[in-house]
């Protein structure tokens, strides 16, 4: 997930706090202009400040860059395990099951933590509390699927303040397809509980007979739904009590439905991906150079917040009334980082529809990218994996969890007692022989892209490497014979400055233990308290 979009390297440890307190990110906005924001957070009891920053929401900790690069250099420079320089067919992408037809998943009520030992989420929680845990709660307002509903602000509680949104910021993001097959998006506003917007949420239009989705991203760790309208809105936020993280939504599976319908019969037309300036098609999110530890989590929105902590609407009018008065906030996301980094650099367009609350006057949304995916991908694609964090129940892979998460997203489900550690070392063997390719193809041209998360690497090409050498530790490859394919060279910040590549095809292999079990429990390495989210930011 990334860019102002989402943050590179998620997983952070405590001691890392006060490093990843400021992260810088760019990211390109309305009228061709450029905003450079940067959410720096005070971690100090009682005082929190915003200073102007980048586009992005978190950066590596230092421990994680340092292993990145000690790992990777050792690592590429080696010979892949089991590698003969030949090709290598992909691997199972377990993406051809049918996808859900019905809800699946909750609203959890009494939630838990997805890592070992599923720990209680505090619902009570202090300010201080909330700033070290990183888990918030975000109240759905009344009826939140109608046009009325889009223009009542959620709030974020439980002691958490979108003034420090780098690592408690929630964002939300409503798609809206109209009976003609007319698609809009609509950002609602979220404020901080206890404050007013800024200025009031633009007008949103909801025609008769449209069906409304809602997709929530989150820059910490948990994000409870709370609320009579979670469930008014037909949401989900887990399996279960088992928070599935960062991500919730409302209604997906009804609009993934009445989307693909109406594609099938010709009302709602899907552009095509279109061809990259390097010859091949132009990305998707679910495109193995594209993914990462955690595919498909986030949003695009964007917001603007004021030296009381006030929060408005990114639309063009508050960027234009506002000027470099406020500050932008973005979440990290895979899906950001598509739309307004990977798909400008090489020549794409991303797919996009009239929005009243974003910079520019049509927007991405996540829902209009998985819209495409499906679409437009070819094989092998990237589905989201059971070794993604998000979708681990107290610390072991859950092949129910995944496809509550993929029913979210529109993608296949995986069937009653499939092995899961096959799924995990599958998609570890299909990143690790994918991703080095088309990164090293493009690397000329995404050198001279700004980086979405300048803590993590010095332009474009360098943040992809190192967000793909993290991703390779987070998903635990190296358990299924991989090496690490990514050499990165950070400097004294930890700062990725040069990546190389080795592309020699690579072939997983099961462990002889795991083989006995489907869901064995995982060996997760501890990041930010046990969540290792994606350090890259994004």
């Amino acid at each position: 997930m990334l860019t102002g979009h989402r943050p590179v390297v998620r997983r952070r440890t405590r001691r890392s706090r006060a490093a990843r307190i400021a992260i810088p990110i760019a990211i390109p906005v309305a009228l061709g202009l450029t905003l450079g924001v940067v959410i720096a957070v005070s971690a100090h009891q009682g005082s929190t400040d915003v200073n102007q920053s980048a586009f992005g929401l978190r950066h590596p900790s230092p421990s994680a860059s340092a292993s990145t690069s000690a790992t990777a250099t050792a690592s590429a420079s080696a010979s892949p395990t089991a590698s003969t320089g030949a090709a290598v067919p992909p691997a199972n992408t377990f993406a051809n099951g049918p996808v859900a037809t019905q809800k699946l998943g909750d609203v959890a009520t009494a939630p838990v933590s997805g890592a070992a030992g599923a720990a209680p989420i505090n619902l009570n929680q202090t300010a201080a509390e909330a700033a070290n845990s990183m888990n918030c709660t975000i109240q759905v307002p009344a009826n939140p699927l109608t046009a009325q509903g889009l223009e009542t602000p959620w709030q974020l509680g439980d002691g958490c303040s979108m003034a420090n949104a780098g690592t408690e910021g929630a964002f939300v993001e409503a798609t809206i397809l109209a009976p003609n097959g007319q698609l809009s998006v609509y950002n609602p506003l979220v404020i901080t509980a206890g404050t007013t917007p800024a200025a009031a949420p633009a007008p949103a239009t909801v025609p008769a007979g449209s069906v409304v989705e809602i997709s929530v991203g989150f820059n910490g760790t948990n994000l409870a739904l709370t609320g009579a309208g979670a469930n008014e809105g037909n949401c989900v936020d887990a399996l279960g009590q088992s928070l599935i993280g960062q991500v919730s939504t409302c209604n997906s599976v009804n609009f993934f439905n009445t989307a693909n319908a109406d594609i099938a019969r010709g009302t709602l037309t899907v552009p095509a991906a279109g061809t990259s300036l390097d010859g091949q098609q132009c990305e998707t999110t679910r495109d193995f150079a594209l993914v990462d530890q955690d595919p498909s989590d986030n949003v695009v929105t964007q917001y603007l917040i004021n030296a009381s902590g006030q929060t408005e609407q990114a639309s063009p009018a508050n960027v234009a009334a506002d000027g470099n008065a406020d500050t932008l906030l973005t979440n990290g996301s895979d899906d950001a980082l598509l739309s307004e980094f990977v798909d400008p650099s090489n020549g794409c367009t991303p797919f996009t529809a009239p929005d009243p609350t974003y910079p520019k006057a049509d927007a991405p949304s996540q829902v209009l990218n998985e819209l495409a995916a499906r679409v437009d991908q070819k094989a092998p694609i990237a589905v989201i994996p059971v070794n993604d964090e998000m979708v681990l129940v107290n610390g072991n892979f859950s092949i129910a969890k995944t496809n509550v998460y993929r029913s979210l997203v529109d993608q296949p489900l995986l069937a009653a007692g499939t092995n899961a550690t096959q799924v995990a070392a599958d998609f570890c063997q299909n990143m690790v022989n994918i991703a080095p390719a088309r990164d090293q193809l493009d690397a000329t041209r995404n050198a001279n892209f700004t980086s979405p998360v300048p803590a993590t690497g010095d332009n474009l090409n360098t943040f992809l490497g190192n967000r793909l050498s993290m991703s390779f530790t987070n998903l635990n490859c190296q358990l299924y014979g991989l090496t690490n394919p990514v050499n990165v060279t950070v400097n004294g910040n930890d700062v990725a400055i040069a990546v190389t590549y080795n592309t020699a095809q690579q072939t997983a292999k099961i462990p002889a233990a795991a083989t006995m079990a489907p869901n064995p429990t995982r060996n997760v390495p501890t990041g930010r308290q046990g969540h290792r989210q994606n350090p890259s930011g994004m």
